[in-house]
């Protein structure tokens, strides 16, 4: 089957507090997008975010981020005041999300809702008991997540190996006594965690009842301080002070001669491999219950990762180490069955990463941005495999509408050659690669949203390489119009994209 979504962050959906959220918003978009023929919405990491922002540096891969709450839900059933909810500053504008007043206003707004959420548990039989149900389900990773969110939130956020002895290193009786000291605070992070859940899953259910299934990203790497790494110590490669000893990150090559060094901790995949792979099972269980399919941040990881001594400055005495390989992929595939992973790929291609690839037959991803170095690049519709999904550009990349300025005059020639496309206007070419990406054999297609829109460098996501700016445009209200839906549905059409349900309806 052939088929096509669109990639939109939920922090990118228009919104009134500031960021984009589980509100009305986000069902009107799964609307748009089964009015424009489209399978799939792909979102970023739904973590709680931690340095720079980035859904790639969380503090939990299973928590949910707080800030996509949907307030007006939290209104509507009584747990909000408008009053309450209208009096904070969510920051100044409505293109941009600030996390720094995001942080200030929403997190007293939710400890409030928790609270009054407790408070009804009383007379809302029904709903007590689905909380004691979510807290049951979601044991394996709820109680340490917020215990630790209770704990720093108490030390003034410092990082967890900042913390007293006994709780970096998780003595059995200071973790007592800190459950008992910070019960009323782990209960507010839990509640705020049901809430999350409940507003996700009635999204994730009426995407489905319209035939849209949510793709979704589980990052391969832990940020150093996350509850991750304070909780599954063992499944890193710690000193004996627990600090990392080693940082993932890429060798010296002929664009970054000392290569470059990431500081994430690395896996010690022998001690996981001991212990059943019980964090990275946890992860897929978590990330499988979240979404319909899952894209596998930094696929090579899998098959080798370049570690580095975590104090050096440069990469120049890392070492390529081996991954689990598919050792890991044969015990997720009994568990959970395949077809529900895509592999970002993308980066640094070994042999070793390639076959392991056609070893577990999980699509891979190709990026058109990338195809227009030279006629034998990999990215070529041409050359493009059908078990792949191709993309425009992805989360790293520019809007390919400012990707098309910035090429220069040579690489827009060969563009407008290979797509068959005259037109000099940048917003029709933009347009003309899109049409190339429905074209490819590829069976899934995925576009961003700012593409169609054809925006440019004020909707750029993220720029790999900098700490500041990244993940915070937003879409202007108003901007879905029923001309773009038929456009984007034409192209479904043309290249049999269409969902097979939608295909049904119009026979």
């Amino acid at each position: 089957m052939r088929g096509c979504g669109i990639l939109l962050p939920v922090f990118s959906l228009p919104s009134k507090y500031g960021i984009g959220s589980f509100s009305k918003e986000a069902f009107d978009f799964v609307d748009f997008l089964n009015r424009s023929g489209q399978g799939f919405w792909q979102i970023l990491p739904l973590g709680p975010t931690g340095y720079s922002n980035s859904p790639y540096q969380s503090v939990s891969s299973f928590a949910g981020n707080p800030d996509f709450i949907s307030f007006e839900k939290l209104i509507e059933e009584g747990l909000l005041s408008a009053d309450e909810v209208n009096s904070v500053n969510f920051g100044a504008d409505p293109e941009k999300a600030d996390y720094g007043a995001l942080y200030e206003g929403r997190r007293p707004l939710l400890k409030t809702a928790a609270k009054r959420l407790k408070e009804s548990f009383s007379e809302e039989e029904e709903l007590k008991k689905e909380y004691d149900e979510f807290l049951l389900n979601e044991s394996y990773w709820l109680k340490d997540y917020c215990l630790y969110a209770a704990i720093k939130e108490a030390n003034e956020n410092k990082p967890w190996l900042e913390w007293d002895e006994e709780l970096k290193e998780r003595k059995p009786q200071g973790l007592k006594e800190a459950e008992k000291k910070y019960e009323e605070e782990t209960e507010a992070f839990a509640l705020i965690q049901f809430i999350f859940d409940r507003q996700w899953k009635a999204l994730h259910k009426y995407a489905k009842k319209n035939n849209v299934e949510i793709i979704g990203d589980l990052p391969f790497f832990a940020a150093v301080d996350s509850a991750d790494v304070w909780a599954n110590q063992k499944a890193f490669k710690l000193d004996k002070e627990l600090k990392p000893a080693f940082s993932a990150g890429t060798p010296p090559d002929a664009f970054s001669p000392k290569g470059q060094v990431w500081r994430m901790p690395v896996y010690d995949w022998e001690a996981e491999r001991n212990n059943g792979y019980s964090f990275w099972l946890s992860r897929f269980k978590r990330n499988f219950a979240l979404f319909d399919i899952v894209r596998l941040d930094h696929f090579h990881g899998f098959s080798e990762c370049f570690e580095i001594p975590f104090d050096d400055e440069d990469a120049l005495k890392g070492k390529m180490v081996k991954g689990p390989g598919d050792e890991l992929f044969d015990i997720i595939f009994k568990k959970y069955g395949e077809g529900k992973l895509i592999a970002e790929d993308l980066g640094n291609v070994t042999r070793e990463n390639e076959e392991l690839l056609e070893r577990t037959k999980i699509p891979g991803m190709n990026i058109l941005e990338y195809a227009f170095t030279s006629w034998d690049s990999k990215y070529m519709t041409h050359r493009q495999l059908t078990n792949s999904v191709v993309y425009t550009g992805n989360h790293d990349n520019a809007p390919l509408r400012a990707w098309i300025e910035d090429i220069g005059d040579g690489s827009r020639d060969f563009l407008r050659r290979y797509v068959n496309s005259i037109n000099t206007d940048y917003g029709k070419l933009t347009w003309d690669t899109i049409r190339e990406a429905y074209r490819s054999v590829a069976f899934l297609s995925i576009v961003p949203l700012y593409d169609y829109l054809v925006l440019g460098r004020e909707a750029r996501l993220n720029t790999p390489g900098t700490d500041s700016g990244n993940w915070q445009w937003r879409l202007r209200p108003n901007l879905l119009s029923a001309d773009l839906e038929r456009s984007i549905r034409e192209l479904a059409d043309t290249y049999c994209r269409l969902p097979q349900e939608i295909k049904d309806e119009d026979d």
